[in-house]
């Protein structure tokens, strides 16, 4: 469960979680390792578009819309505790330094662990900003612990018009695209882009030498009550084809407030336990501009009683099995 564990941690939305207690390197749901989300239908995009058109111009004029839509890139630090079930498993926390020059660094550091099994990332991402839009420079993910240790590091050699990324000493060449991400320049630009109201909210992104596709769908507004405080939000869906849409939901929750800064993500999967990420607390070094109202796009499909069902099963099955308690015990001994 390390791997998918760090996936929801790094991207905090942009990644399928596995079961932390699967362990590092080893995972044992690997139907969900790599995987992309679906991509949208003409159909579905078109009225997206449609709707985009009916509730926001074309060009932005607003001053105060430009400063909300940048809010995300004001220097902050948001710290997390990582639940699997009702168990902590340890803390995770960003950073975003403030600047004086072009250039941005997003920082993670993650220390989690589970009986025997324990789990340490430093990540560092360097970006700029042209035109409204980030682009990546350069990204770099350590990790130690259980199972063994590596490194990837990815430059975006963007007048080369190449990728070169090194994940466990591999080395790998990609085509340079103009809107492509590394795992922690992709959570700023989402949330700049919910400011903004962009559609469809797809991105792409390169990790361990694949560069994967993820789609989101805005559900619906919520009030989160949490330890740390209560949150006005905006529920976000991880989209997924329907069959395994059955069996895997992601949800995350951003603050409005708070430039959409992530307050928690779920993941349910059937038969599994829940993982929990809750923000414990934050801090912005400057005011925040208030947010232009945001577009609901609504569940992708109107039959969600099925899925609800096992979201609802997972919340109230949340113990660890003994064959989950062996399985921990196997895979720390490996």
């Amino acid at each position: 469960m390390i791997n998918i564990f760090f996936r929801s941690l790094t991207l905090m939305c942009f990644m399928s979680p596995v079961a932390f207690v699967h362990g590092a390197d080893n995972a044992l749901s690997t139907a969900t390792d790599g995987e992309s989300t679906k991509q949208l239908n003409a159909s579905e995009v078109n009225a997206i578009a449609e709707t985009i058109i009916q509730h926001q111009p074309q060009r932005l004029t607003n001053i105060d819309e430009q400063a909300a839509i940048l809010s995300p890139l004001i220097a902050h630090t948001a710290n997390y505790t990582v639940f699997y079930g009702d168990i902590e498993l340890g803390v995770a926390r960003y950073r975003l330094p403030a600047t004086n020059s072009g250039f941005y660094r997003y920082e993670f550091n993650s220390d989690v662990s589970l009986l025997m099994l324990s789990d340490q990332r430093s990540l560092k991402s360097e970006f700029t900003l042209e035109n409204g839009k980030l682009v990546p420079f350069r990204y770099v993910h350590e990790r130690s612990g259980t199972g063994s240790d590596y490194a990837e590091q990815t430059a975006f050699a963007k007048a080369q018009q190449f990728i070169h990324t090194i994940y466990k000493k591999e080395a790998l060449k990609l085509p340079y695209e103009d809107n492509i991400f590394d795992p922690l320049a992709v959570q700023l630009q989402f949330r700049m882009d919910l400011a903004a109201n962009i559609r469809p909210l797809d991105y792409k992104m390169v990790k361990e030498k694949e560069v994967d596709d993820y789609q989101f769908r805005v559900l619906g507004k919520e009030t989160l009550v949490l330890k740390s405080g209560t949150y006005d939000t905006v529920k976000v869906e991880v989209v997924r084809e329907a069959k395994k849409a059955k069996k895997r939901q992601t949800y995350f929750w951003m603050a409005t407030n708070l430039a959409y800064l992530p307050v928690r993500l779920s993941h349910f999967s059937k038969g599994s336990k829940q993982l929990d990420i809750q923000l414990a607390d934050y801090h912005f070094e400057k005011p925040l501009p208030p947010m232009t109202p945001i577009m609901i796009d609504g569940p992708l499909s109107t039959d969600t009683t099925a899925i609800d069902d096992l979201v609802t099963d997972a919340e109230n099955n949340t113990d660890i099995s003994d064959s989950e308690l062996d399985e921990i015990k196997r895979l720390a001994t490996d």
